[in-house]
């Protein structure tokens, strides 16, 4: 076969590892040919691709982001774009796709393959908010990240006696802000699956103050207060309906400041969770995953997404991956609860 392969939506560490295997594994035991589709959707939508052999894939497995591009098209959105795609993989030969990415991605993914596209599916994102999958790589390294700059954070924050506030990313789920901040040591974490009251994370502060110690909040970019509305950069929404996140941190640290009259700062992480060198973890997970994704597109297992169970890479349906996102138990939340103020 002639497979097209595409990365869509956010990059993250771990997309080079994925496309490594793809055509490492296929080129080498099945004997197919690759085609790697430019900018996420775009690519088959506009038909803008490069050549993907082995010589092409060779030396990008520690690489952060992806040697494909990527961006947030919804070929959905776009007139005659589901016919466009059919055209353009005929024009090039492409046989079938294996597309990378997240909920948005895999949800085209899932809607082509119900319009007779061949695809598979491999889920890729940082906040660890796709069902049918245990983990995302890119996940731990972002949290990685974060724990590192919230370690970093902890000695100045102590030295100059005052709050600092820990924006992360998390538009819908605290994945990345429970695990680093757990990890971080951090004194408030706060996420979008619970709203926050604004006097009750003072109150910690100023306690944790009493113990002679500088406080570290850490807070999702999709938090928010009791009865409040989530802080937009703008009232601007993507291909895909979503607003533009950001603010939540600054925000905060001006109430935190007003409250308990020591001085707060805030640092937002934003795009650096995303960059650099992907962990061993991410990089051996996104191995497996593409390993498995070729083998499902070389015996026709076409509408799946391989997944992480347990210990085993699996095969679900692409549309029960899309359902629902994964969004952090509160009971989860609560083990964190114990930490908070002290």
């Amino acid at each position: 076969m002639r497979i097209g392969v595409l990365t869509g939506g956010g990059d993250c560490p771990g997309l080079n590892a994925v496309i490594r295997a793809v055509v490492r594994k296929g080129v080498a035991s099945y004997g197919h040919e690759f085609v790697g589709f430019r900018e996420g959707w775009r690519g088959p939508l506009e038909g803008i691709s490069r050549p993907l052999g082995i010589a092409e894939v060779r030396g990008i497995l520690p690489r952060g982001g992806t040697i494909l591009g990527s961006s947030r098209t919804n070929p959905f959105k776009i007139e005659n774009g589901v016919e466009r795609i059919k055209e353009n993989l005929a024009a090039q030969g492409v046989d079938a796709l294996i597309a990378i990415g997240g909920e948005d991605t895999l949800g085209v993914a899932t809607k082509l393959h119900e319009l007779d596209v061949k695809v598979v599916g491999v889920p890729k994102t940082i906040d660890n908010d796709l069902g049918a999958t245990d983990y995302t790589f890119g996940f731990d390294t972002a949290v990685n990240i974060a724990m590192e700059a919230i370690d970093r954070l902890h000695t100045t924050a102590e030295s100059h006696h005052r709050t600092l506030v820990v924006e992360v990313m998390g538009r819908h789920a605290g994945w990345i802000a429970l695990h680093a901040g757990l990890a971080g040591g951090a004194n408030v974490i706060l996420l979008p699956e619970r709203k926050f009251d604004i006097d009750q994370v003072a109150g910690y502060v100023e306690k944790r103050f009493q113990h002679q110690y500088a406080p570290i909040v850490v807070v999702a970019e999709g938090a928010h207060p009791l009865d409040g509305q989530m802080v937009l950069q703008n009232q601007e929404v993507d291909s895909f309906g979503h607003v533009r996140l950001g603010g939540i941190g600054q925000w905060l640290a001006e109430q935190l400041e007003a409250k308990t009259g020591k001085e707060a700062r805030t640092v937002v992480l934003g795009h650096i969770q995303r960059g650099g060198t992907p962990s061993a973890f991410d990089r051996v997970l996104a191995t497996r995953l593409g390993l498995q994704a070729i083998d499902a597109a070389h015996e026709g297992d076409w509408g799946k997404m391989v997944a992480l169970q347990s210990t085993d890479i699996v095969r679900v349906p692409l549309a029960e991956a899309t359902r629902e996102l994964k969004t952090v138990p509160l009971e989860r939340y609560a083990e964190a609860e114990v930490f908070f103020g002290s």
